[in-house]
């Protein structure tokens, strides 16, 4: 799905100038929530592809291939800010096995939603994992409650409780929201499950629709109309919201019913490309270096950067900061692909086709 990796290299390029720069993109982090709403779609679409092809989900391969996706990598980062902590002097990554072991965990998200406050340096340089210890629940639980659905209702049935869960997270943020729970909801998982179970929902209607449904056509034609506006509408919002910031009503609009919206508009973008690659949007998306980068080094580029950005600050680096992280976190990211990525997804393709033998 080259448009979406395309997507995926807007999205990570964005969140790294947010935490760079966030004068220049106050509301960068917006592009979490269009991962999020990417992950949501492309898991859900695995699982059902999977269910309709054996008529189950293996639950540990589920996760075994999870694993060797995303913690090798994460672990080499952690390793990397254990190092800095114990061979330096530097203020960015003191006391970091902290840090590491509470990313390596994927408990991060919950860590900074405990915060009231101005939030503990006790994430230190991994504090941007916060995102994939939400991912992380997410996938935990969700192929869970699918295959529960998928083996206990109807088609019809299943679209509407996917639905449904998309606006429970809206409910409970309304019944949590005061000016002291925005960590709780920022970083909680049950608060930003709609953001990943819209996506997820996407996934579940394509599914339902067969080619030659006229449903389809009329979907396919509205997300090809609508996709342009939504990403507008998405780097609108990161050039002009303040989504991090304490601005009274809006604040407490974005907090409860904003996350939705943004997931909606994400959701409305991911059914453009996968039912439009033809259109000039995919296309753009598409192209060779995007697709290429989204698919292959935005994992990594979003896990070095922030360490990369707490590394410059100590050494106390500002001319030039923006492109010397570009720069430095693309050299990790490429090496990270190159010397840990690809060997253990190697290893897990090995793993599949050995199973399919036997």
């Amino acid at each position: 799905m080259s448009g979406l990796d395309g997507l995926r290299t807007v999205a990570v390029a964005m969140v790294l100038v947010y935490h760079v720069e966030p004068d220049l993109l106050p509301g960068g982090s917006v592009a979490v929530d269009v991962f999020f709403t990417i992950s949501g779609f492309v898991i859900t679409r695995l699982l059902l592809a999977e269910y309709a092809r054996t008529g189950g989900i293996e639950l540990r391969s589920f996760y075994r291939r999870r694993w060797l996706r995303l913690v090798p990598a994460l672990l080499a980062v952690c390793a990397a800010c254990v190092v800095l902590s114990l061979t330096t002097s530097l203020w960015a990554f003191e006391n970091a096995w902290a840090a590491a072991v509470l990313a390596a965990t994927f408990v991060v998200n919950i860590v900074r939603a405990g915060a009231s406050g101005a939030y503990s340096d006790v994430t230190g340089p991994l504090a941007h994992t916060w995102s994939l210890s939400v991912e992380e629940q997410f996938y935990l639980l969700w192929p869970l409650a699918l295959l529960f659905l998928l083996r206990r209702c109807r088609a019809r049935t299943v679209l509407w409780c996917t639905a449904a869960l998309c606006v429970a997270p809206v409910l409970w943020r309304f019944a949590l929201w005061n000016p002291d729970a925005a960590h709780r909801i920022y970083n909680g998982t049950d608060t930003r499950a709609d953001q990943l179970l819209a996506g997820a929902l996407v996934a579940v209607v394509l599914a339902r629709l067969r080619a030659g449904d006229p449903r389809l056509e009329q979907l396919r034609r509205w997300a090809g109309r609508l996709a342009w506006p939504a990403l507008g509408l998405l780097l609108l919002t990161a050039w002009q919201v303040p989504v991090t910031g304490d601005s009274g009503v809006w604040t407490a609009t974005w907090y409860t019913v904003g996350l939705l919206m943004v997931a909606t508009v994400s959701a409305t973008l991911v059914t453009g490309l996968e039912l439009r690659p033809d259109a000039r949007l995919s296309r753009a998306l598409s192209l060779a270096p995007l697709a290429w980068v989204g698919r292959n080094l935005s994992y990594g580029i979003y896990l070095w950067h922030y360490p990369v950005v707490r590394l410059l600050a100590s050494l106390g680096v500002t001319d030039g900061r923006l492109s010397t992280t570009i720069v430095l976190t693309t050299v990790m990211a490429l090496l990270s692909y190159a010397l840990i990525e690809m060997p253990f997804l190697r290893q897990g393709r090995r793993l599949r086709q050995s199973a399919a033998r036997a």
